[in-house]
């Protein structure tokens, strides 16, 4: 299981690339894993700002549609147009062509209750 050690994750399997006042957001290695093969991507939050943990999209798979929540208060601000024409880049490729927003932060001190590789580690294990 790749679970990159320069991000940081939540417990719904969301990661997180920090950058600057900048968070790039997708779905963990492990979530596509369990959904199975994603088909579409929904994200209609584009330029809306949106408090931590409120939903910002969905993902829909063959057998399943999940909600995807935002880790921090933020601006939506990119949506990752390749996911229109190749939702399946999630799952191929989930932490790099696979991302699914970028979020102007908010609050960086928000970014103190996710979680690092080892302790996603030990939640995907129990």
């Amino acid at each position: 299981m790749n679970i990159p050690a320069e991000l940081k994750y939540t417990k719904d399997h969301e990661w997180i690339r920090v950058e600057g006042d900048i968070a790039t957001i997708g779905i963990t290695e492990f979530a596509q894993g369990e959904l199975g093969d994603i088909v579409y991507v929904d994200v209609d939050t584009l330029d809306e700002t949106l408090d931590k943990d409120e939903v910002f999209g969905t993902v829909e798979a063959v057998k399943t549609v999940s909600d995807l929540f935002i880790p921090m208060t933020g601006e939506v601000i990119e949506f990752n147009e390749k996911l229109e024409d190749e939702p399946e880049l999630v799952n191929t490729d989930p932490y790099e062509n696979g991302w699914m927003i970028k979020v102007k932060i908010s609050d960086k001190s928000e970014l103190e209750s996710l979680l690092n590789a080892e302790d996603y580690q030990k939640l995907i294990e129990a």
